[in-house]
């Protein structure tokens, strides 16, 4: 209802921040347990569309793969080798203490922080020695393996699974560290930089908002 008189006025949230808001939310709604998807192919194939259709795993290492892109070969090199190996060890250990464990909220916890940690390094572009980024991939892995193992054995899966969800975490690390080290790398252009930058700020607003809505 308009009151005469009344003069319209623009709403003050931007549109950039009404889509971040709803994206966090989609998000970060549904519990990790719930992408335990069945696709039919076996349990490897049900680890690889687990990645993918859980975000709060899937943002992290895309993350990774931007920061360790922009810190060279090296530093790509080692997280290939670091984070879905730490993802897989401490798969297991989680699946074999799932069936003891009461998990909510932590992979939700789990995937806003890692987001927000690997998100704000890339945005500031900051310069780290390759042995402390596969040290925070390493980092990283293990909380989001720990908690899908443990997920998995709460609902009753094999851990083979988790030779999926490390298969997937492997390619997408790959292709991330190589694409933004063949662009940013080899062509020395700043504007590539700032590309990379801008898309870790917006990985690091959606894992703050999602940060939000686990603690609200």
């Amino acid at each position: 209802m308009r009151f005469a008189g009344a003069k319209s006025r623009s709403c003050p949230v931007s549109r950039r921040a009404l889509a971040l808001a709803c994206a966090a939310g989609f998000l970060a709604a549904v519990p990790a347990s719930a992408h335990l998807v069945t696709t039919g192919l076996g349990p490897v194939y049900d680890g690889i569309s687990h990645l993918l259709v859980s975000f709060d795993d899937l943002l992290p290492v895309v993350a990774l793969a931007l920061l360790a892109g922009l810190n060279g070969p090296a530093a790509g090199r080692r997280t290939l080798v670091a984070l879905p190996g730490a993802w897989l060890a401490a798969g297991l250990a989680g699946h074999a203490a799932g069936h003891t464990l009461r998990l909510d909220p932590l992979p939700g916890l789990v995937g806003a922080l890692t987001l927000l940690v690997a998100g704000t390094l890339v945005a500031a572009d900051r310069r780290l020695p390759p042995a402390a980024v596969a040290a925070l991939a390493a980092a990283i892995g293990g909380l989001h393996g720990f908690a899908n193992g443990a997920a998995l054995a709460l609902d009753g899966r094999e851990a083979r699974s988790l030779l999926g969800i490390g298969a997937a975490v492997f390619v997408l690390a790959a292709i991330g560290a190589a694409l933004v080290i063949a662009v940013v790398g080899r062509t020395q252009a700043p504007w590539t930089r700032i590309v990379v930058r801008v898309a870790g700020s917006w990985l690091t607003a959606i894992g703050l908002l999602m940060a939000g809505w686990e603690l609200r």
